[in-house]
């Protein structure tokens, strides 16, 4: 018999937000406020339960901001519902971010976890930007972002590698999203941990041993959108003549506004040096 992993079960509730955020909530992990909305008439109870302003999301096939409309009326929740074509949404409330934080990790089939640190995201008009490892947040909690997603992941049955995203708001954790595979705030793993989070996948997925993920040095990863391409592409001689800078490029042939076409990660033992470098490595290009 052949397993497929992640299991189907797993991946039919968090590849659609509605299923998604109905999962959290009633498996107890906290989340912003939200409401389903399935058709007009729920519109009106739904920004009654999430208040305003709020964001209506579409459930499935959004990603990097697409399918999403921020609203602050009923009339602006309906003409934003009828540009997505009347299908099921989700309208989440706003809450006081502080930041935003990930957990990707990996569970293989024996109910092994391996954890990779927590990662700091910023983003950029609903794209990662960057990402700052280790998260600049107490550890107390960075410890519960951990344990957190390693119980989402437990109680998903999940195997292969996943990604966790949460809210901090008022110093507490909201779960944001679940993400079923490598992710963008993980790109980090390939040059500052032991283990990338690709091996990690092909381990988890072939019943290996989950590698290590440690942090070998602090790190931010930033991420290159088709914007900077313009005659000739970025001046690539920027980032490499920085040793401690890794570039990565993805081979895409077309570059557009939005779309992810590299990233490169900055590596020193001084995590602030770090992000100071790759801000401005970042605007030179």
């Amino acid at each position: 018999h052949c397993r497929v992993s992640p299991g189907a079960a797993a991946v039919a509730i968090v590849q659609d937000r509605s299923h998604e955020k109905s999962w959290l909530a009633d498996n107890g992990f906290a989340t912003a406020p939200f409401a389903l909305v399935y058709s007009e008439g729920d519109l009106d109870a739904a920004l009654a339960d999430t208040g305003t302003p709020a964001l209506l999301k579409v459930s499935r096939f959004g990603y990097d901001g697409k399918g999403q409309a921020r609203v602050g009326t009923f009339e602006e929740a309906r003409a934003a519902f009828r540009e997505f074509g009347g299908q099921p949404c989700v309208l989440e409330g706003f809450v006081e971010l502080e930041r935003e934080v990930s957990v990707v990790l990996a569970r293989d089939d024996a109910g092994e976890c391996a954890l990779f640190p927590v990662a700091e995201n910023r983003h950029d008009n609903g794209i990662l930007d960057l990402s700052i490892v280790p998260a600049r947040v107490p550890d107390s909690l960075a410890a519960q972002a951990r344990d957190t997603a390693r119980a989402v992941a437990e109680r998903l049955s999940y195997v292969g590698v996943m990604a966790v995203e949460f809210f901090v708001a008022g110093g507490r954790l909201m779960v944001n999203e679940i993400a079923p595979r490598p992710h963008n705030s993980g790109h980090y793993t390939l040059d500052a941990c032991v283990t990338d989070q690709f091996e990690q996948q092909v381990r988890a997925l072939c019943g290996l041993p989950l590698g290590d993920p440690r942090l070998l040095s602090p790190v931010v990863m930033v991420n290159l959108l088709g914007d900077r391409w313009g005659n000739g592409g970025p001046h690539w001689g920027t980032l490499l003549a920085h040793p401690a800078v890794k570039l990565h490029l993805y081979g895409k042939q077309a570059a557009r506004p939005g779309r992810k076409m590299g990233h490169f990660n900055v590596l020193d033992a001084d995590p602030a040096a770090a992000l100071q470098l790759a801000e401005r490595l970042r605007d030179a290009l």
